[in-house]
C-alpha cells in the first residue's frame, strides 16, 4: 500500500512537473539515448514555431536545425563524454525558415545504476540580444575603421576637418595599424572624395623603378619604354597621392619628393619639361622619421613639408578592448568568402588572443582569424586552432588577472578605458555608458586599482596599481 501510494505521488510529481515546464518562457526538451524527442514545452514550440505533436519521436536535429548539429551536436557530447554545455550560444532554423540566435543549456538524468538515460536541453531566444550588438557593433565601425578606444576615437573625431583641408598628412604607426585606412577616409571625407585616390608602396621598389613608378616617362627614356607612361601623380591629378613607407626612400628620392610636393611640379624621365600636378599628399611611416632625420637618414626639409598634419595610431596591444568588435568583423567576412558557419571565438581562445600583443597589428590578427577558419569548419575557434605558442604568452599584470576567462577581457576592457581617460573614473564611466557607482563597483569586483598618482591628485585613500593578484 505504501509502495503503491508513493508511486502515485511520484506519478502525480511528474505530471505536475511536466505542466509546470509548460509555463516557464524557457524552451525546454528531452531526448533520449537515440536523439528522439520524448518532451518538448510550449516555450520550444513558440521560439522554434514547430507544435509539440509534430517534434515529439523526430531527431532534435530535424527540429531545431542548429548550426551545432552532427560532430559538434551539445546532446550527442552529453551521453557519450558527459561534456555539458551553459548558455552557449547556437543559430537555429525554425519551421518557417526564420533564422534564429539561441543560447542553450545541456543537462543529463540518470538511472539508478548511475547510467545517462535522458539528455535535457534548455534554450532561450536572443535574436533580440543578437540584434542589439550588432547595431552597438555598427555604431562603433565609422569610416571602416572599427574601434571603441578613446584615442583612436579622437583621432577619428578630426577627420572630417583635416578632409577639409588641403595639407599634407604624415601618419605614423606601427605597420597593420590601419594607415591605409586612415587614408582612405581621408579621401572619403573630402572634396576631392570623387576623384581618384592613388596608392604607392615606397618601400617596394628601387630608387630607378619609383621614379617612374611616381613621375612616369617619355618614349625613348630608356630601351625598353616604347610609348609614353603616366606616372601615379598624373594618375591622381585632381584627388590624393598616398605615399606608403615613405621613410624607406633614399636621400636622392627625397630630394626629387621634396620639389613635387613643395612646388607642385615634376618631370616625367626623359622629359625636357615640368608638370603641374593637382594632388593632395597623404604619406605615412611604420618608422619615427623625426628620430630619422635626427640621425641623418632623412632630409629636415622633407619631413617639415610631410609634417603639417601628423597623427600616431596606437598599435592593438594599446587597444586590446578593440580585439573582440574586430574579431566579429573578420569572422563575419571569412563565413561569407569561404561560405562557412564559425560561430565565433570561444572564452579560452578568446583570452588567448587578448593576452598576445601583435607586432603586425591588426593585419596579425586577421591572419591569425584567416589560419583558424583553415581548422574550424562551423561552431567556435577554440585555442586548438590557433598557432600553438600563442596561448603561452602572459598576460600584462597591470591590466589582466592572468586568468583566462570573459574577466580577464572585461578587466582589460576597463583598464584601458581608465587609462586613456588619464583614470577620470567619471568620464570613463559617461565614455563606458554606465552609472559612476557601477564602475566603481566593477572596479572593486576586477580589482582594478587607482595608481598612487592619481590617488593624490583626487585626495584618494591610496591603492596598488594594476590588478590584485
Amino acid at each position: 500500500m505504501l509502495m503503491h501510494d508513493y508511486q502515485g505521488a511520484y506519478a502525480w510529481s511528474q505530471e505536475k512537473l511536466l505542466k509546470l515546464l509548460d509555463t516557464v518562457q524557457e524552451g525546454v526538451f528531452v531526448v533520449d539515448k537515440n536523439n528522439k524527442i520524448t518532451f518538448f514545452n510550449h516555450a520550444a514550440e513558440t521560439i522554434t514555431e514547430t507544435s509539440k505533436q509534430h517534434a515529439i519521436g523526430r531527431s532534435c536535429w530535424e527540429v531545431l536545425r542548429a548550426d551545432c548539429c552532427g560532430n559538434d551536436c551539445p546532446l550527442r557530447k552529453a551521453f557519450t563524454t558527459g561534456e555539458l554545455f551553459s548558455e552557449r550560444p547556437v543559430t537555429i532554423v525554425s519551421a518557417k525558415g526564420s533564422q534564429k540566435t539561441i543560447s542553450i543549456s545541456t543537462t543529463v538524468l540518470h538511472d539508478s545504476h548511475g547510467e545517462i538515460t535522458e539528455a535535457i536541453e534548455t534554450f532561450r531566444d536572443i535574436s533580440f540580444e543578437d540584434t542589439r550588438l550588432r547595431s552597438r557593433f555598427s555604431a562603433y565601425r565609422r569610416y571602416n575603421i572599427i574601434t571603441i578606444n578613446p584615442a583612436l576615437q579622437k583621432i577619428i573625431d578630426t577627420l572630417p576637418m583635416i578632409a577639409e583641408s588641403s595639407s599634407t598628412v604624415l601618419l605614423q604607426g606601427e605597420s597593420g595599424t590601419g594607415k591605409g585606412l586612415v587614408a582612405a577616409a581621408i579621401h572619403g571625407l573630402s572634396a576631392r572624395k570623387n576623384k581618384p585616390f592613388i596608392s604607392v608602396n615606397c618601400g617596394a621598389l628601387p630608387d630607378n623603378l619609383l621614379e617612374s613608378e611616381l613621375f612616369g616617362y617619355k618614349a625613348g627614356a630608356f630601351t625598353d619604354a616604347k610609348k609614353d607612361k603616366a606616372g601615379r601623380f598624373a594618375l591622381a591629378e585632381g584627388g590624393v597621392l598616398f605615399l606608403d613607407e615613405i621613410g624607406d626612400t633614399s636621400p636622392a628620392m627625397q630630394v626629387k619628393l621634396l620639389r613635387a610636393i613643395q612646388e607642385k611640379v615634376y618631370e616625367p624621365l626623359g622629359s625636357t619639361q615640368s608638370e603641374y600636378a593637382d594632388v593632395r599628399i597623404i604619406t605615412a611611416s611604420n618608422k619615427n622619421l623625426l628620430t630619422m632625420v635626427e640621425n641623418g637618414l632623412f632630409r629636415r626639409d622633407l619631413f617639415y613639408r610631410l609634417n603639417v598634419i601628423s597623427i600616431t595610431l596606437p598599435p592593438l596591444r594599446e587597444r586590446r578592448e578593440d580585439i573582440p568588435l574586430l574579431l566579429d568583423c573578420f569572422v563575419d567576412r571569412l563565413n561569407k568568402l569561404q561560405k562557412k558557419r564559425v560561430r565565433g571565438v570561444d572564452e579560452e581562445a578568446m583570452a588567448c588572443l587578448m593576452a598576445y600583443d601583435y607586432p603586425g597589428n591588426i593585419r596579425e590578427l586577421e591572419n591569425l582569424i584567416e589560419r583558424a577558419f583553415v581548422l574550424c569548419h562551423r561552431g567556435y575557434i577554440e585555442p586548438r586552432h590557433l598557432p600553438q605558442n600563442l596561448c603561452e604568452h602572459t598576460m600584462q599584470p597591470a591590466t589582466y588577472t592572468g586568468e583566462k576567462s570573459l574577466k580577464s577581457i572585461e578587466a582589460a576592457f576597463i583598464t584601458n578605458a581608465l587609462k586613456s581617460n588619464n583614470w577620470d573614473r567619471q568620464k570613463t564611466a559617461k565614455q563606458l555608458g554606465i552609472h559612476r557607482s557601477s564602475l566603481y563597483r566593477k572596479m572593486h569586483q576586477l580589482g582594478i586599482y587607482m595608481p598612487v598618482e592619481r590617488h593624490r591628485k583626487t585626495n584618494r585613500r591610496p591603492a596598488r596599481t594594476g590588478q590584485a593578484r
